[in-house]
């Protein structure tokens, strides 16, 4: 099946607009430079000063950029290539444009949430945005009648989702580990807190994401048509997310930021991923 014309043209204005938001974030450098801030729960926080991210914490700026880098490489010039696929009528590359797309829409709700006000809010809202209506209307896209059928019989439907279910509970267990112990012992905030208003990122992983692995796995493992839909999507997603994720990670360390038990998780879930995602676009039968 091809792709709505309006598919192409989201597609089109996601490709320029983070173009534009990953130039700013990699090139600007306008600012103070590094100072000590105190915050509102009296905890001192070293702040970036520089740039796009001058408001945000020094080590989650740093984070900011690695993903810049990641989106500018990896993610614009695959979500180009998967578009043109799609458009052709690939099964194959309707999956990594959806997978591709809710990347995006991932990563600009979080800088729309978590990032401090910029004059980039504007742009970044149309991020969010485009990605959200390109992502649901390529979802709508695929024939979910005969999507089992398009899969070889050797799809190894157990294991792919056993990762996603594994997944699900591993990130799960590791945010959990950065909220509870401060609620037990009765300071409340964690330190990774800083000066922000609240955990977006953990708060969207533990509503909405870990949930959404969770049930795609699940549903696959029953051969359920909506799993054969969603987890080969969530698989590619998964594989982007945890590159970006990775090269945060690295940005940390080389910065002398503990990235505590994130450093061994996160590259490990990245490399399971990529091979996944490799299993997967292989099982799709030719189209």
């Amino acid at each position: 099946m091809k792709l709505r014309k309006s598919i192409s043209i989201l597609v089109l204005c996601i490709v320029a607009f983070s173009l534009a938001a990953t130039l700013s974030g990699i090139l600007s450098s306008h600012g103070p430079g590094e100072y000590e801030y105190e915050s509102i729960r009296g905890q001192n926080v070293k702040i970036y000063g520089k740039g796009f991210y001058q408001h945000m914490s020094s080590d989650v700026a740093v984070q900011g950029i690695a993903q810049d880098y990641v989106t500018l490489i990896i993610g614009i010039p695959l979500l180009l290539l998967s578009l043109y696929f799609a458009r052709k009528g690939s099964l194959k590359g309707q999956y990594l444009l959806a997978g591709t797309l809710g990347y995006f829409l991932v990563t600009y709700l979080f800088y729309l949430c978590m990032g401090m006000y910029s004059a980039l809010f504007l742009l970044l809202t149309l991020l969010a945005s485009v990605s959200f209506y390109a992502f649901i209307l390529t979802l709508l896209s695929f024939n979910t009648n005969n999507l089992c059928s398009r899969f070889s019989k050797k799809f190894p439907t157990k294991a792919v989702g056993g990762f996603l279910i594994f997944n699900a509970f591993l990130i799960g267990l590791m945010w959990l580990g950065v909220i509870v112990p401060s609620l037990m012992d009765g300071t409340i905030y964690p330190l990774e807190l800083e000066h922000y208003t609240t955990l977006i990122v953990q708060g969207l992983d533990l509503s909405i994401l870990l949930p959404a692995s969770f049930l795609s796995g699940f549903l696959l493992i029953r051969r359920k048509a909506f799993g054969y839909l969603m987890a080969p999507v969530y698989v590619i997603f998964l594989t982007l997310l945890m590159t970006a994720l990775t090269a945060k990670v690295i940005g940390m360390t080389l910065n002398g930021v503990d990235a505590g038990p994130a450093i061994v998780i996160i590259p490990l879930i990245n490399a399971v991923a990529v091979i996944f995602m490799i299993v997967v676009i292989k099982s799709i039968i030719k189209d």
